[in-house]
């Protein structure tokens, strides 16, 4: 009876709480008009699937397509072009925001944080955006958008506007190129990413770009080309091909001339643009070759037309096509042993072969870009990595392509739970929070089904294909069944009639046919292919195999067996192994209906989606906990600092100290902060550096008017002093006058010879007389040389100016050796007699502001010449 008393409590409460959120919900959900408000989800209360669902449908209605999920982006795929949305001056506004984070939510918030963080951080650390979502959520959009944004803005620092024009080009044409070759139209999406892209974004000290990147779409060709074009690619309008379904569908993203500009900027030639060209027209006819079945056994397949016009495209001999198509060479020992290939092995074979050319042009095309545009290490520091990678499919028949990629986007799942929700409430417990977990799907099951050791559904598929035998569906997923039955993510459909097995996704259930699997795993090139193509007379595809080091079963023999698995899971790995190393910033894409019809929301499509990413949970987890965390050395300096800023809110708001409390919280060597907190810091930072810096403005200020003042009173004292002193010098001065002596040496006077030196050449004993520093007027004759050094303030000094002698031939110059320092006298002619009289202080012409100008001449003093 106390056991069921319990039940019965436990469901009570357990329907109380039902009741009582669906009342929350009801509560939230009655002002549907203020929805498209909350641009940020954990505002919402209480966060369910049903309220963030109905708050994205509004935001979505009122074409708002960027809404923040705590520490992660949603963005909503519009189809169809927004105006304004992503205009250059919508970029410069973001990129010129003190804080963008107070802007609507878009992309550019996301890559301006990442831009800032390896610019401002005092050791900077590599950013990495990813965007996951569904095939057709706008992945490959968001690129083009966050490529335009870096390209803008870290370009804008240049001063020179070619250098700019320079880098957009550069960086925006590497993506129609890459779209153009490595994205195909499917039955979920137009342009849907066939390949895996990581771009790195390299940025110099001065945060300017360099760029790498890491590692069918041909109806462009189709609908661009020229007549002249067409006849030199052999495309006649009216001809279909078989590898082009849709040919007749019109894209946006079908533009042959952006394709070619694209090329031209990044340095590919007209040469090797036309051989680029032929060679994707001789794959399209290849295509289309068929093959009928010989009339006799011992024949070989018969082929059509289409494939003369292969064989001129590509430049290869058609009876070498035409035997490679349809004879198998196989290794017996140390001979070669021929085989007809049967009409489906031909079809095998052609298909093949069209895959290696493309595989081999594509890398060709990514060395390329990477070489044309890659820095040299020395000249880069840090970068920030843009991920666009093919996104969840699940199609009516999956197979090998389906599994890898899926694969993938389980790995960066794994990545998002690890750094988001796994790592991060781990690490409150760690610091001593008071933390209750929240929930979360971990798809680490479905990783250890598909990767895991020791068994796991790759290790087993490269089982298969390493031993030396055909490969049986049925076999295999049986064994699946034996080795994989105890792994809750994999499942069979007892009555189906092929052989598959389903995988449950962290986004979906997929079924995947186990027919063929196998051999696309191998994927083997026969050498007889790759000897084909070595002999080709067209330069761009003769050296795309000559190096020879491409695998083929032939040459191979019982070497190990390198798969497609294996070769995609390093390739996966090396990604993982970059984006762990970096700062990640997600952004998650919905896809609102599976028909990319515009503007149009299908909830249930969009539900699955919140649900498959976590975003409920990174929700809960982001309005809950503390997004920011910092490390805390000097723990009682970080308490009374949070102490002041908290006391200052609490005299300035109505909320409790409980309220205050649960924006930060010191951990064991942490600080963590909410949003809010972390804003107030920032404010209450500004306040106090704007308080230094006036104060030390103030300071700087006060000095300079001090020196100033020093300097002008200095200057104005010694001012008055020389002019004191020349006033009284020119009251007691004495006119001294000398004889003129035609036989004889004059006589120096005894105070001369006390008082100064004059230097003539007439004169054998040198005698000193000393003046300073008034321009001096002397006349001497042409035979006597005059050289005179004043230091001193002396009355000789005016003794000198007033001495009469007579010259000769009328010609009179005074030169002095004070022009250095910004003293001079006139030069003048005077006839006679003449009395040098100084009416002013020569000072009184000075500048008396000792500030360095450069546009007026300084030291220039006048000396008046009157007769006597």
């Amino acid at each position: 009876m106390q056991v069921n008393g319990l039940k019965d409590r436990a469901q009570d409460l357990r329907k109380s709480f039902i009741d009582s959120l669906e009342e929350d919900i009801r509560d939230f959900l009655i002002n549907e008009a203020e929805l498209h408000t909350y641009d940020d989800l954990t505002k919402v209360n209480p966060v369910t699937p049903s309220t963030v669902l109905k708050c994205l449908q509004a935001r979505y209605s009122a074409k708002v397509f960027y809404t923040h999920a705590g520490c992660t982006l949603v963005a909503l795929n519009p189809f169809q072009p927004i105006p304004d949305l992503y205009s250059l001056d919508v970029m410069r506004e973001y990129h010129s925001a003190p804080q963008p984070q107070e802007f609507k939510p878009h992309i550019f918030i996301v890559a301006e944080e990442a831009y800032r963080n390896v610019q401002g951080q005092v050791e900077p650390m590599n950013q990495s955006l990813v965007y996951s979502g569904e095939s057709g959520a706008g992945k490959t959009w968001t690129s083009r958008c966050l490529m335009k944004y870096y390209a803008t803005v870290a370009a804008s620092s240049q001063k020179c506007q070619d250098t700019v024009e320079k880098i957009e080009r550069r960086v925006l044409g590497s993506n129609p190129i890459m779209e153009a070759f490595g994205n195909a139209c499917t039955l979920r999406n137009s342009n849907s990413s066939r390949f895996g892209k990581y771009i790195q974004l390299q940025l110099n000290g001065s945060v300017l770009l360099s760029l790498r990147f890491t590692h069918e779409h041909e109806p462009e060709m189709m609908k661009g080309a020229t007549g002249k074009q067409r006849l030199e690619w052999m495309l006649p309008l009216d001809q279909d091909f078989a590898w082009l379904p849709h040919a007749e569908k019109t894209l946006e993203e079908d533009c042959l001339q952006e394709t070619v500009e694209a090329m031209i900027n990044l340095g590919i030639d007209e040469s090797k643009r036309t051989q680029i060209f032929r060679i994707l027209a001789g794959l399209l006819q290849l295509g289309n070759v068929d093959f009928r079945p010989a009339l006799e056994e011992a024949q070989t397949c018969d082929l059509d037309e289409h494939s003369k016009g292969t064989a001129d495209l590509l430049q290869v001999p058609l009876d070498e096509l035409q035997s490679c198509l349809t004879v198998r060479t196989l290794r017996a020992g140390k001979q070669n042993v021929l085989k007809l290939c049967s009409q489906s092995e031909c079809s095998v074979r052609r298909d093949c072969l069209a895959k290696v050319i493309y595989a081999q042009l594509f890398d060709w095309l990514v060395t390329f870009i990477n070489n044309s545009m890659c820095a040299d290490r020395s000249m880069w520091c840090n970068f920030i990595g843009l991920l666009d990678v093919y996104g969840f499919e699940c199609f009516l028949l999956n197979n090998l392509e389906q599994l890898c990629i899926n694969y993938a986007n389980e790995k960066l799942q794994q990545h998002f739970v690890a750094h988001y929700l796994k790592a991060q409430q781990e690490e409150y417990v760690t610091e001593g929070l008071q933390w209750s977990f929240i929930r979360y799907q971990d798809n680490q099951g479905c990783l250890d089904l598909i990767e895991g050791s020791p068994s796991s559904i790759f290790s087993l598929l490269n089982e298969e294909c390493r031993l030396n035998r055909a490969s049986d569906a049925k076999q295999f997923c049986v064994r699946l069944q034996k080795e994989l039955s105890h792994n809750a993510s994999i499942s069979w459909d007892k009555f189906s009639k092929q052989p598959h097995f389903t995988v449950a996704h962290y986004a979906d259930k997929v079924s995947y046919q186990i027919e063929g699997m196998m051999e696309k795993n191998k994927d083997p090139v026969p050498p007889e292919l790759i000897s084909l193509l070595q002999n080709s007379q067209d330069s761009l595809l003769h050296s795309l195999f000559a190096d020879g080091d491409h695998e083929s079963e032939g040459l191979r023999g019982h070497s190990k067996v390198v798969t497609v698995i294996s070769k995609f899971r390093n390739s996966l790995e090396s990604l993982m192994k970059i984006l762990h190393s970096t700062t990640p910033h997600y952004t998650r894409c919905i896809k609102p209906n599976p028909d990319c019809r515009p503007l149009t929301f299908k909830r249930e499509e969009v539900i699955t989606q919140l649900e498959a990413c976590g975003i409920v949970e990174t929700i809960n987890i982001s309005a809950a906990g503390f997004p920011i965390s910092n490390q805390a050395v000097l723990g009682s300096a970080v308490e009374d600092v949070l102490n002041v800023v908290l006391k200052r809110r609490a005299s300035n708001s109505t909320l409790s100290p409980d309220d205050n409390n649960n924006m930060v919280h010191c951990g064991r060597t942490k600080v963590f902060l909410t949003h809010s907190l972390l804003e107030m810091l920032e404010v209450h930072r500004n306040r106090v550096r704007s308080q230094k810096a006036f104060c030390i403005q103030c300071c700087w200020r006060r000095y300079q008017n001090r020196q100033r003042n020093l300097k002008r009173q200095a200057a104005t004292r010694l001012q008055v002093w020389m002019d004191a002193l020349a006033e009284a010098e020119l009251d007691d001065a004495e006119d001294f006058i000398e004889n003129e002596a035609s036989s004889a040496l004059p006589k120096l006077d005894r105070l001369l010879k006390e008082r100064g030196s004059v230097q003539l050449s007439s004169i054998q004993e040198p005698v000193m007389v000393r003046g300073w520093p008034i321009g001096l007027a002397m006349a001497s004759p042409p035979s006597i040389t005059v050289s005179l050094t004043a230091t001193g303030f002396q009355r000789i000094m005016s003794m000198m100016a007033c001495l009469k002698i007579p010259f000769r031939n009328g010609e009179y110059k005074v030169k002095t050796n004070q022009f250095d320092q910004g003293v001079a006298s006139i030069r003048a002619q005077p006839r006679g007699s003449i009395k040098v009289h100084l009416q002013r202080s020569p000072l009184l012409y000075a500048d008396m502001h000792p500030v360095h100008k450069t546009d007026v001449v300084t030291g220039f003093n006048q000396i008046l010449l009157e007769r006597p």
